[in-house]
């Protein structure tokens, strides 16, 4: 059973790693090419790298076949947006009152929100899975 799980961590890793780079290019076009808002556009990033996210972990990671796709799109997203709350949070405690430096701040918020996203996804997205 260990091994099931820790193979659809590492699934669930390697869709993280698409969605980072999805994000990331996708905001880099729209704030430095378009010239949208920065905010507007970490926002559109942001949105295309879950919904792929959410895409592919459906497909690849939890095999999910339910037909529910609207719901459980929406339990994802939500687990999403609290990841996104505690990488906000996180970066902010270590960075701004703890002093540490922001990629380290950075790089220990991404390994906190990852661990909430398998086990919320794990246990409320794709529960029955």
């Amino acid at each position: 059973m260990l091994k099931f799980y820790i193979l659809r961590f590492l699934k669930f890793g390697v869709v993280g790693l698409s969605g980072t780079v999805i994000d990331f290019g996708v905001t880099y076009l729209c704030k430095e090419i378009l010239k949208i808002k920065k905010l507007v556009a970490n926002a559109i990033g942001f949105t295309l790298a879950a919904t792929s996210n959410y895409i592919l972990n459906r497909i690849w990671t939890w095999q999910s076949t339910s037909t529910q796709v609207g719901v459980e799109y929406l339990k994802f997203f939500g687990v999403s947006l609290v990841g996104l709350g505690i990488n906000t949070l996180t970066i902010w405690l270590l960075n701004d009152k703890l002093k540490w430096n922001f990629w380290f701040s950075k790089v220990c918020a991404t390994g906190i929100v990852m661990l909430w996203n398998f086990f919320a996804n794990n246990f409320f997205t794709f529960a029955g899975c």
